[in-house]
């Protein structure tokens, strides 16, 4: 029954909040979430009626999400500013621009046709990490809303502010030849617009917009979608290929050669190339990145600093901004510039135009470029499922194991762990730079494995053996989604 409210709890993740529509949310739900935000930004702001930017993604049912949160919102006392079709990133631009209290963007991501859900802030290039999301779920379930006339009104032409932002300032003097993929998603009516702009010459490939997303999800970790940039670069000779997610703030490349760079490799030549302009900066990435970061020699030279944070855009966001880093690289693709390249953000296509600097500043192809960095041995981020009740408790027993064993000094493929790392979960590191990490994922019911060598593949496969054994152990483990 529609009058009657349907939330499920888990809807609230770590940072964000995700359902699958309609069935663990109605839109009476929406509109309950909705005022549980308008109230939490009230408290927060100490303002009757502070005003909140709203946008929405590409999909059939986000405006009817979008309409129903706007109601919400509205009967807090807010006053709601609608930029109408967006990117999660340019919701977070017109929070700058416009100077408003807090924003509100309907999107799923790149999750599967079926899901909705809100990103949200309220301090200005942040949004909203495990604290807050508690907070609006309390607020939301208990409804202790606030109440009071709020109002709403449309800005038009928007669009062309967020384009121009990031056009105007990012001129590049070499014709660069890009694949540009969006997966049918909302990207396609910005990314090739940009970068065409800036000087790029643009292949398009899947940019015209279609809500049932006939091909695959747009998500640039997806190997079908990887798979399909890989093919136009090589057809197209083109110099390099990206891809965009569905609501915009991630990045996937791929080299001239149509090889995929890890986004963590990605953001350390994109942190080498800005250290030489930038020196002393300081670099924020998350536990799930490469260990390459620590002992860079370029990023040494240029006295720049490097540290690993918790894996989540709204956790390494914030720590960019208490930090003040020059830039922040998440192994998902999300990438955070500060000031003077941004506004602190993830933004696929800044992260994009970046890559497009280092080829600029580089007579080198990417593929040459990639080839500056040592070689390592990286598997891919492994899922096995773990109930969302469970997860956390399963992961803190197993931080407690590899204490222990650290402390025993007992020998993993012949060497001792030198460092655990528990900012986020356990990342155990090796004297020679291989390390794993064991976490629990912040919007699903697994956990997340990740290994890597710089010595050899055989040793990186020894230490997921290792992992993968004390997983077995704790009985609460399932089938992973791929697996080396």
């Amino acid at each position: 029954m529609e009058n009657s409210i349907k939330i499920d709890p888990f809807g609230f993740r770590e940072y964000d909040a995700r359902w699958l529509y309609p069935k663990n949310v109605n839109l009476k739900g929406i509109e309950s979430l909705g005022k549980g935000l308008g109230s939490q930004i009230i408290i927060h702001t100490k303002k009757n009626n502070p005003r909140v930017i709203v946008g929405h993604d590409y999909r059939s049912y986000s405006e009817e999400i979008k309409s129903a949160l706007k109601k919400g919102l509205i009967s807090t006392g807010c006053f709601v500013e609608d930029i109408g079709l967006s990117l999660s990133p340019m919701v977070y631009f017109a929070q700058f621009n416009l100077n408003s209290d807090g924003v509100a963007m309907v999107t799923a991501s790149h999750n599967e046709n079926g899901w909705t859900g809100v990103k949200m802030g309220i301090k200005k290039g942040l949004t909203h990490g495990p604290e807050e999301m508690e907070e609006l779920k309390n607020i939301t379930l208990n409804e202790k809303f606030k109440i009071a006339n709020g109002n709403e009104k449309k800005i038009e032409g928007f669009q062309d502010v967020y384009k121009n932002n990031l056009i105007n300032k990012n001129k590049i003097e070499k014709k660069i030849k890009a694949v540009v993929a969006c997966g049918n998603g909302t990207a396609g009516i910005f990314a090739p617009d940009i970068l065409r702009s800036i000087g790029c010459e643009v292949i398009e490939l899947d940019c015209n917009l279609d809500y049932t997303f006939p091909k695959y999800n747009p998500n640039p970790e997806d190997l079908q979608m990887l798979n399909e940039i890989s093919k136009a670069v090589k057809d197209n000779k083109a110099d390099i290929g990206f891809g965009f997610d569905g609501d915009g703030d991630r990045l996937g490349v791929i080299d001239n050669e149509g090889n995929e760079i890890f986004s963590d490799k990605i953001g350390l030549l994109i942190a080498r190339n800005l250290s030489t302009k930038h020196k002393g900066a300081k670099f924020v990435v998350d536990v799930k990145s490469t260990g390459l970061y620590s002992n860079d020699k370029i990023l040494l030279e240029n006295n720049c600093k490097t540290i690993y944070w918790k894996t989540g855009h709204s956790h390494i966001k914030r720590k960019v901004n208490i930090e003040k880093a020059l830039a922040g690289f998440e192994k998902s693709g999300h990438f955070f510039f500060n000031q003077p390249l941004g506004y602190g953000y993830d933004d696929g296509i800044n992260s994009a135009i970046q890559v497009c600097h280092l080829l600029n500043n580089n007579d080198k192809k990417m593929s040459e470029i990639i080839l500056d960095l040592p070689n390592t041995y990286q598997s891919p981020t492994m899922a096995p499922f773990c109930k969302d009740e469970e997860k956390y408790k399963v992961v803190d027993d197993l931080v407690n194991k590899i204490k222990e064993i650290k402390k025993d000094k007992i020998k993993i493929d012949g060497q001792v762990i030198n460092e655990v790392l528990t900012v986020n979960g356990v990342r155990f590191s090796f004297d020679d730079g291989s390390w794993g990490l064991i976490r629990a994922s912040s919007n699903k019911p697994s956990l997340v494995i990740v290994t890597e060598s710089p010595v050899s593949n055989e040793r990186k496969k020894k230490i997921f053996a290792f992992i993968d054994e004390l997983l077995q152990d704790t009985g609460k483990i399932g089938e992973y989604d791929q697996k080396i």
